[in-house]
C-alpha cells in the first residue's frame, strides 16, 4: 500500500484495562470453546508460505480435503458503469444492496441487473480510501426494514442505520461513532455473524501503533449489538473490541462451521488470511505475516502484496473466495473441517482489473465487483462492473 496524508484521529476512553490484560497474554478463546490452531503454516522466516497460481505447487495441509473443484466461470456481467462499488449484501428476496464509495449512493440491484438508486448517505467524505464503504442487511429485515452502513465523515468513521421504505432510504441514525478516520486504512467491512451481532472492521489509519492500543477502535475487529453496544461475550464486557493488531481488514466471512475468517492488507511483504479468535492479537505492527511469536496469532496463509491486496471475502461451495485489488485475481481457498486453510488457487488474473468485493448470493452464485475507477486502476469503458460467477 502507498503511504498517504493522514487525517487527525480520535482515541476513545476510558482505558480498556481489562481488555489489555486479556490480550497481553495469548489471545486464546475462552476455556469452554474448542481450541483453534494458532499456526497452520511454517514460520521459519524469512521463507514464508506463499501461494502459487499453479495447482501443482499450491501449499498443502495434511488435514485438508483434496481440492477437486473445477474452475469458476463468469456467468454474466450483471451491471456496468458503476463508480467504485464497495459493499454488497443481499435482501431476503435475492436482490442486493450495493454502496458506491465515492458517490455515496446506495443502490438496489436486481437479479436481472436492474439498478434502483435508494438515496445518498449524508455526511460521507470520499478521499483516499475513505467514503461510503460497507453495508449489512439486518437479519430481521422482513420486520425492521433496516440497513447498516459504514462511512467516513469529516471527523471519524462510523456505523449508521437507516430504514428502507420501498425504494427510498430513510434518515440515518448513528449506531457507533468515534472510530478513527484517515486518508488511508479505514477498514469498512461490516457483516452480521451467525450469532446475530454486527462485526465491524477498522483500519489503523496509517498510524500503526493504534492497532495495539486497546483504548483505540482503530486496527480492530469490533463486535456490537444492533444499537451499538458491546456485544455480550466480548473479551472486555465494556468494549466493542473483538480482536486487535490489525492493519486494515476489508474482508469477513464465516465458514459452514461458524468460524470467522478475515482478509487483511499487509504493508510491503505479506498480505494475510486470518482465522479470527475471540480476543486474538494479530501482531501488527510488531509482526507482518507469520512471526512464530506466541503473543500473537499467526495468519493461516500469506501472499506477496503484488499477488493479492485482499479486500472482499466470501464462503461458498465449501471454499473461501478472496478478491484481490493489486493482485487483480480471485483466490479460491480450501478450508478443512478442522479450520485449516490451504491450496489457494488464483482465477481471472488480470482479466477484469482490480477486484474489490466478492459476496455469496442466495442462489449459489458469487457477485464480484471491480474497483478500476478508484484512482489506482485502469478502467475499461464498462467499469466499474458487477460480475456473476459460478463457483
Amino acid at each position: 500500500m502507498t503511504a498517504g496524508r493522514v487525517r487527525p484521529r480520535l482515541v476513545l476512553g476510558p482505558p480498556l484495562l481489562s481488555l489489555a490484560l486479556l490480550l497481553g497474554a495469548s489471545g486464546c478463546s475462552s476455556p469452554d470453546e474448542e481450541p483453534i490452531p494458532r499456526v497452520t503454516q511454517p514460520t521459519d522466516l524469512p521463507s514464508q508460505p506463499t501461494p502459487s497460481d499453479s495447482p501443482e505447487t499450491d501449499a498443502e495441509s495434511p488435514s485438508a480435503s483434496p481440492d477437486r473443484g473445477g474452475p469458476p466461470q463468469v456467468a454474466d456481467t450483471l451491471v456496468e458503469g458503476l463508480e467504485v462499488p464497495w459493499g454488497v449484501d443481499f435482501l431476503p428476496d435475492g436482490r442486493a444492496v450495493v454502496t458506491e464509495r465515492i458517490s455515496g449512493r446506495v443502490l438496489r440491484v436486481g437479479r436481472d441487473g436492474a439498478v434502483t438508486p435508494l438515496g445518498t448517505v449524508p455526511g460521507s467524505v470520499p478521499q483516499g480510501e475513505a467514503g461510503l464503504l460497507g453495508v449489512a442487511v439486518s437479519p430481521d429485515f422482513d420486520t425492521d426494514r433496516t440497513l447498516y452502513l459504514y462511512l467516513t465523515t469529516g471527523t471519524d468513521n462510523r456505523v449508521v442505520r437507516a430504514e428502507l421504505d420501498g425504494s427510498r432510504l430513510g434518515r440515518t441514525t448513528v449506531v457507533l461513532d468515534g472510530i478513527p478516520a484517515g486518508f488511508i486504512h479505514d477498514g469498512g467491512r461490516i457483516a452480521f455473524g451467525p450469532d446475530g451481532h454486527l462485526y465491524v472492521t477498522t483500519g489503523e489509519t496509517g498510524d500503526p501503533e493504534l492497532a495495539q492500543d486497546p483504548q483505540s477502535l482503530a486496527g480492530k475487529i469490533l463486535r456490537i449489538t444492533t444499537d451499538g453496544r458491546p456485544a455480550p461475550g466480548n473479551p472486555d464486557p465494556g468494549s466493542p473490541v473483538w480482536s486487535l493488531g490489525h492493519r486494515n481488514v476489508q474482508g469477513l466471512a464465516w465458514d459452514d462451521e461458524g468460524r470467522l475468517w478475515a482478509s487483511e492488507f499487509g504493508d510491503s511483504e505479506w498480505d494475510e488470511l486470518n482465522l479470527v479468535e475471540k480476543g486474538g492479537n494479530y501482531g501488527w505492527p510488531r509482526v507482518e505475516g507469520a512471526g512464530g511469536d506466541a503473543s500473537y496469532v499467526d495468519p493461516q496463509l500469506v501472499w506477496p502484496v503484488d499477488q493479492a491486496s485482499p479486500s472482499g471475502l466470501a464462503f461458498a461451495d465449501g471454499h473461501l473466495w478472496m478478491a484481490g485489488l493489486r493482485g487483480q485475481r480471485l483466490w479460491r481457498i480450501t478450508v478443512s473441517g478442522k479450520g485449516q486453510a490451504s491450496k489457494p488457487r488464483a482465477f481471472f488474473t488480470e482479466d477484469y482489473g482490480r477486484l474489490r468485493t466478492v459476496a455469496a448470493a442466495p442462489d449459489g452464485l458469487l457477485w464480484l465487483t471491480t474497483s478500476n475507477r478508484d484512482g489506482r486502476g485502469e478502467p475499461a469503458p464498462a467499469d466499474d462492473r458487477i460480475l456473476r460467477v459460478r463457483p
